[in-house]
């Protein structure tokens, strides 16, 4: 029986209450009503843990969180804390992020099935080759990537701070980005960098918003602003409908989730069009329900963050199950990556 907090949990799950209908399928068969609130809450106090939750993550799993927000936020967040255990609601590199900032914490994740398809879009064996290609060049990641990868980055980066960290490298020095195709061509167009190659990974659901949707939505609401998430598709045409004036310039705003936030709370706008993953539009609406938050692509959906499920939370608190290892030496090598990236600025939000 794994151990939390020196405590065992005490298993009293059945099949009924957590049912897989398939082994890629999320767990099942718990309604997220008073009763499991009150009992996901007494398990966490219990065994000493706190609650972290994705902004994509199903309403009712954001709701009982003890914090919401973005990917590295919520792991500073994690580094802070006195309890004993993180649970970390959301996909698996989140979670090795959190492991690599606190490595005396126990982190579980509730569904270690939770992948990312931008994460798995370089390994650690590709970065090497990569570099291998480059000689010298300074590699800069994006925090949505596995520890493994973390470890073999000079700089990590977020989605807010990108530009500043390329721009913190000296001009003759060639920079290998990774993974995101997206934000890394939002990053060239900033820094007008020409020495700066890009991976070609990407997030499934962020690509598949596209300008052509992007476009019609803001034909159909000329006063809303555009939050607009750099590993968006459809971020080079919201910089070309401001470029030609279709949509005013300072209504184009290309953030990371947690800006997203922080800027829903500072608008005058009436009207909001999102751009990223459906699950943020719960914590906008929380931060700003005056306003009214439309998303560009209502498809936009990610599979791997919605395994998160109050069954699989449920059976998390009651098993310990499933555990977040990261190898020490990869731990303290990606913790290096992470640390150059906070000492060059503050990284804002996360992805």
């Amino acid at each position: 029986m794994p151990e939390i907090a020196g405590k065992e949990f005490t298993a009293i799950m059945t099949a009924s209450q957590f049912a897989e209908t398939a082994a890629d399928a999320p767990y099942s068969g718990v309604t997220p009503d008073a009763r499991w609130r009150e009992e996901v809450r007494r398990l966490a106090r219990e065994h000493d843990a706190v609650l972290l939750a994705h902004n994509y993550q199903l309403p009712e799993i954001q709701d009982i969180a003890d914090h919401t927000g973005d990917s590295l936020a919520l792991s500073r967040i994690a580094a802070a804390s006195t309890a004993r255990v993180i649970v970390f609601c959301g996909v698996h590199f989140m979670a090795e992020t959190a492991k690599i900032l606190a490595p005396d914490k126990t982190v579980l994740i509730p569904d270690a099935r939770a992948g990312c398809s931008l994460a798995d879009s370089i390994s650690a064996a590709d970065l090497r080759a990569w570099k291998a290609e480059h000689p010298g060049a300074v590699v800069v990641s994006y925090v949505n990537t596995t520890a493994e990868v973390k470890a073999e980055t000079d700089i990590c980066c977020t989605s807010s701070n990108a530009v500043d960290v390329v721009a913190s490298i000296p001009a003759d020095r060639d920079v290998l980005f990774c993974p995101d195709v997206f934000l890394g061509a939002h990053v060239r167009r900033r820094t007008g960098r020409e020495n700066l190659r890009i991976w070609s990974g990407e997030c499934h659901v962020h690509a598949g918003i596209n300008g052509a949707e992007l476009a019609e939505r803001a034909a159909l609401h000329p006063d809303a602003d555009l939050f607009i998430h750099p590993e968006c598709g459809c971020a080079t045409s919201a910089l070309y409908l401001a470029g030609e004036g279709i949509v005013p310039a300072e209504k184009v705003k290309i953030l990371s989730t947690g800006d997203m936030v922080a800027q829903a709370r500072a608008t005058s706008a009436k009207s909001v069009l999102v751009a990223t993953e459906i699950g943020m539009l719960h914590q906008l609406r929380k931060a700003a329900p005056d306003i009214e938050f439309t998303a560009v692509n209502d498809r936009a959906f990610c599979r791997y963050m919605k395994m998160i499920t109050p069954a699989a939370l449920l059976r998390c608190l009651r098993t310990g199950r499933d555990e977040v290892h990261v190898d020490a030496g990869t731990a303290e090598r990606a913790r290096g990556a992470v640390r150059r990236m906070i000492e060059i600025g503050q990284p804002g939000g996360g992805e």
